[in-house]
């Protein structure tokens, strides 16, 4: 596996796994409506806008498997909320589910821990819907404590997501090496 630096060009296959990933993380939780209607070519979009991001302060990791097909991705940055206690911020973090429980989801977040770490980022945090139990569970195994929640909506649907925090990020990094 190879873990490197998204560019713009790189849009389109990152839009392809995060349309893939949500179909399936969320079938049965998000409306098969909305999971239809999700487009690559929008996300593609988006993901051109993050990427073109001239702060320098958000990044986008890819992990490519062993003929450099795209497998995941982890996007983060600054915590987008101005909380006090949790300076990083992983906003995505989706892996193929043909890759699931390889390693890919574990060496993505240990990258995203040291490229905060090495920027002087102390502590992170992230968002996940409550009813995503694997996602939950994968966190859960690094130390991440739920450490507040909020309501929001996806296809005009309510849903709880829960934040998981890591005050110290020595301690994920740990954590993700075992």
């Amino acid at each position: 596996m190879r873990i490197r630096v998204a560019v713009p060009d790189d849009a389109p296959a990152i839009a392809r796994v995060h349309v893939e990933t949500w179909r399936s993380a969320y079938r049965g939780i998000v409306p098969d409506t909305y999971l239809a209607g999700l487009a690559p070519a929008e996300r593609a979009s988006q993901w051109r806008d993050f990427l073109a991001d001239s702060t320098g302060t958000r990044f986008l990791l890819l992990a490519h498997g062993k003929i450099d097909e795209l497998i995941g991705f982890a996007a983060a940055g600054p915590e987008r909320s101005g909380d006090p206690t949790y300076q990083g911020e992983l906003y995505a973090l989706y892996v193929l589910p043909s890759h699931h429980r390889r390693g890919f989801g574990h060496r993505l977040v240990r990258a995203v821990a040291g490229r905060l770490a090495a920027a002087g980022t102390r502590s992170m945090l992230l968002w996940v819907l409550d009813a995503n139990t694997p996602a939950r569970k994968f966190y859960e195994a690094f130390g991440g404590t739920v450490v507040r929640g909020q309501r929001i909506d996806i296809g005009g649907v309510p849903f709880t997501e829960v934040a998981y925090g890591w005050s110290d990020l020595q301690v994920l990094l740990n954590a993700v090496s075992l």
